[in-house]
């Protein structure tokens, strides 16, 4: 087994008032896109922390980030930084780094919610396996 060691982010709190300030700057559909799919992120545990890295809101558990959402003129995407690891049956994860994907939301366009609801949780739910067992 291959052992890589896990990003960090310094600063990650329980919410970031930071995070509320970008939500402010994104308004309309984009915004209401975006704050929907962190609220998603927030609420995958008690341990969830959150800050703004990049520009973008991130979230974590602890200090190991697992998702983010970033605002662009015409679409907003829903993150994950080992998304290239995650299941995907959907199809959903666009990208081809080596860790990073994402999905990529426009308003008027219809989302597999259920899709992106189990992508969510199971990135949560992998990053908590990579912080507890290495």
């Amino acid at each position: 087994m291959i052992r890589t060691d896990l990003l960090r982010f310094n600063g990650a709190v329980e919410r970031d008032p930071a995070i509320d300030a970008w939500m402010k700057q994104h308004p309309g559909e984009l915004g209401a896109i975006a704050r929907k799919w962190f609220e998603v992120m927030r609420q995958c545990g008690d341990e969830v922390r959150e800050l703004l890295h990049d520009g973008c809101p991130v979230a974590c558990l602890g200090d190991a980030p697992f998702g983010y959402v970033n605002a662009f003129t015409s679409h907003v995407n829903v993150g994950f930084f080992h998304g290239a690891s995650l299941p995907d049956p959907a199809g959903l994860l666009q990208g081809d780094g080596k860790f990073m994907r994402h999905v990529k939301l426009r308003p008027g366009v219809s989302t597999n919610v259920s899709a992106l609801n189990t992508l969510i949780a199971t990135a949560y739910s992998d990053i908590k396996a990579r912080v507890e067992h290495g």
